[in-house]
């Protein structure tokens, strides 16, 4: 029976040493990668404006390629939808909408993400002219953990899980676009 109590004990104080951690742990994060494609602004910021492009160079596009895809409205403008729904549960279900497009320079997404959780996230890809011939593509996502699951960002190093990924699809988009 003493040794019942004091396992209780320490379970409880493991438990609530976590939960205080826990509010002292930040709960926004983001994550952002660029890299240099060597075509002129308009022809990159005229292909990534389409999400049906991302299909050719999102890693996630590329987890599993029988996942099922559904659009809604005109793609490049806002208030287009792309949606997916995958059994793998390292792509889920859920949605992509533009919201907001500042032409030649920005896109703004919303990621609604319903399995396997639900979260609504803010995204971008951003364009900067380097010279006639150079742009640099931008893509950023924000996030938010809240209080108690964000002692997850303890553990997780969402920057470089996230960050990889968006590294390795502006790879393939710069191949995409310099392709002769």
């Amino acid at each position: 029976m003493k040794i019942l109590i004091v396992v209780s004990i320490v379970i409880a104080s493991i438990i609530a040493i976590a939960l205080i951690t826990a509010l002292f742990v930040k709960k926004e994060y983001s994550v952002e990668r660029s890299i240099i494609i060597n075509k002129p602004i308009a022809e990159v910021f005229d292909y990534i404006k389409l999400l049906k492009n991302q299909n050719n160079y999102s890693v996630w596009a590329k987890v599993d390629t029988s996942m099922k895809k559904e659009y809604s409205g005109v793609d490049g403008t806002v208030g287009f939808i792309s949606g997916w729904d995958s059994e793998n549960k390292n792509v889920g279900k859920g949605e992509q909408e533009i919201v907001k497009i500042t032409n030649g320079q920005r896109i703004d997404y919303e990621l609604r993400f319903m399995k396997p959780f639900k979260a609504v996230n803010p995204a971008f890809m951003r364009t900067e002219t380097i010279s006639d011939t150079e742009t640099n593509v931008v893509w950023g996502f924000n996030g938010r953990m809240n209080y108690p699951m964000n002692l997850m960002l303890l553990i997780m190093n969402i920057e470089q899980m996230i960050g990889n990924d968006f590294e390795n699809g502006l790879k393939t988009l710069k191949d995409i676009l310099e392709k002769p």
